[in-house]
């Protein structure tokens, strides 16, 4: 039977699961996703992990058995249980990736956030990633700092699949899209097929952070004209964003450049839609897949927004609708004298901050549960 999933499949676009922990995979019900419904990815981070060991007992028995084989070091810890998790949701996800020529069937996993802006520190720490992982579906989620964007070049050019993360810009994604066509051509001819890769452009904290000044700005105007004109602004802007950096994917595909990388079996670097569960309660609650539905992309949904998709998810080419209108939502946001760049500036450090912290909470959790285990056995 179709599905929304099915349907957006069909005109191109991968759905992928923004969550992942261990009763996903053990309960089969990842298996059912990815074989009944269409389900052609999986996303982590720091924060999915956290939530995962940290917030319950899930993974206290396979904690308690690291501990008695002698690890003592909380990150080694984490290491052991989300390379375990990943390999486990990489080998469900495998038929997808031999189906899909290698071009689908990924499953993501993240360098410490506190690496964020050490070059050398996240090039070594992805090698070491894909090496533990050993899966050839394995994306390494590098996230798109000035340091970060630096190590993607290098990694693609070893043939490290990379999920650029933490873009917000279109500048920002440029930037991350030219070190992949640059690490590519780094490569010996007639090897680019094996490096593959996604651009995770997220999309609706920048609704969240634009709405708050479109707010501001709404209780300061001086007459009803101008707050009804930044009314219309509100909650268009992610939108738009994603639709001028789809724009530019598209003109880069159709240049000499990359169809040279493409005549050698090269995979281009899809967009991936991220942080795409709707914030705003007055939002429909699949408004970010609906609208950013097209070719050669993907949309990563946490649960209640795959669900949502799943079930009422309204599934038409959206991406090549509008463009026109969004450059004029970005001539108004101007207009209104609301800086995109200090808007994208502040969610990328927000991003990188926000999951440092979450890593740090992991560890201290991971630490009293070490711990906790020592000590019985002491006992």
């Amino acid at each position: 039977m179709s599905n929304p999933i099915l349907r957006a499949h069909d005109l191109g676009q991968s759905i992928w699961f923004d969550d992942l922990h261990r009763g996903l995979i053990d309960s089969g019900r990842l298996a059912e996703m990815v074989q009944h419904e269409g389900l052609c990815g999986v996303t982590s981070n720091p924060s999915i992990f956290e939530k995962a060991i940290a917030e319950s007992s899930r993974y206290d028995a396979a904690i308690g058995k690291l501990v008695a084989a002698g690890l003592n070091k909380a990150a080694d810890i984490y290491e052991r249980l989300a390379v375990a998790d990943i390999q486990a949701a990489a080998d469900v996800l495998r038929p997808v990736y031999e189906r899909s020529g290698g071009g689908d069937g990924f499953v993501s996993l993240e360098v410490a956030p506190t690496l964020a802006h050490d070059t050398d520190g996240t090039v070594a720490e992805a090698r070491r990633l894909a090496r533990a992982v050993d899966r050839s579906n394995l994306l390494v989620k590098v996230p798109a700092t000035r340091a970060g964007i630096q190590a993607i070049e290098r990694l693609v050019s070893e043939g490290i699949n990379v999920n650029a993360t933490l873009i917000f810009a279109l500048e920002a994604y440029a930037e991350v899209a030219q070190a992949y066509l640059r690490g590519l051509e780094r490569r010996e001819t007639g090897v680019q097929a094996r490096a593959a890769g996604v651009a995770s452009f997220f999309v609706s904290r920048i609704d969240s952070a634009v709405d708050a000044r479109l707010n501001a700005a709404i209780e300061a105007a001086a007459d009803e004209r101008t707050r009804e004109e930044l009314r219309r602004l509100l909650g268009r802007v992610a939108i738009a964003n994603a639709k001028l950096a789809y724009r530019h994917y598209r003109e880069l595909l159709a240049t000499p450049r990359w169809q040279a990388l493409a005549r050698h079996g090269a995979h281009p670097q899809r967009l991936l839609w991220a942080s795409t569960g709707t914030k705003n309660p007055a939002y429909s609650k699949t408004l970010y897949v609906d609208q950013l539905i097209g070719p050669d992309t993907v949309n990563t949904a946490p649960e209640q927004t795959y669900l949502e998709f799943l079930r009422h998810g309204q599934v038409r080419p959206t991406l090549a609708e509008g463009v026109d209108e969004a450059e004029e939502v970005f001539s108004r946001l101007a207009e209104a004298r609301i800086s995109m760049k200090a808007v994208t500036d502040m969610l990328l450090g927000d991003g990188v901050r926000l999951f440092t912290e979450a890593y740090e909470r992991l560890l201290a959790a991971i630490e009293r549960k070490r711990l906790s285990c020592s000590g019985a056995a002491a006992a």
